[in-house]
């Protein structure tokens, strides 16, 4: 697929994943190195979820992606996408987007990883690895599970889920390409 970006050019510009709906925090965090944000701002309108958008393309000097909303990614400008496990395949999302536009998928199985790259995701965030206060009570997957994942697939996978400074690098010796977060960038 000549319109996918290539895993190698993903890999070496994606270390530090950063998911908010902050400004502030999309700032922040790319002022201490993260290489992505992604924009996750599910209980704003979709006029507040542009504004947020563009002011952070504006503001953080990184790549930004917008969480499911395909229509803000475009009217924002912004670099791509990331899609929830079961949402509308990515091919059918790059058949109406600008070469390059980056395409990403939550995975929570290897299934879900295999159905993603099958279906043209650039990359995928896969967990919860450990423990998480944003999800209480789910069972986090553990690292042998995200070893397992980063060698059933190509694409990059970034590991997600009760992510810290201090259990990243467990996540980058079982093969992800980086690590994700929410609360690792507040």
């Amino acid at each position: 697929m000549a319109d996918r970006i290539s895993a190698g050019e993903l890999e070496n510009s994606v270390k530090r994943y950063c998911i908010t709906d902050s400004l502030d925090v999309a700032m922040g965090a790319a002022a201490k190195g993260a290489t992505i944000v992604q924009i996750r701002a599910k209980q704003l309108s979709a006029r507040e979820q542009f504004a947020l958008t563009k002011q952070a393309t504006a503001g953080a000097g990184i790549p930004v992606l917008v969480n499911s909303r395909v229509d803000i990614a475009l009217a924002a400008g912004v670099r791509g996408v990331h899609l929830p496990a079961g949402s509308i395949s990515p091919a059918t999302i790059r058949s109406i987007t600008p070469r390059g536009f980056l395409i990403g998928v939550s995975c929570h199985t290897e299934e879900e990883l295999v159905r993603a790259e099958g279906e043209g995701a650039d990359f995928a965030v896969f967990g919860p690895v450990f423990e998480t206060a944003s999800h209480p009570g789910v069972a986090p997957l553990g690292i042998e599970a995200l070893a397992r994942a980063t060698r059933r697939v190509a694409m990059p996978i970034y590991g997600l889920g009760g992510i810290t400074e201090a259990n990243a690098p467990l996540c980058i010796a079982a093969g992800a390409a980086g690590v994700a977060g929410i609360s690792m960038f507040r």
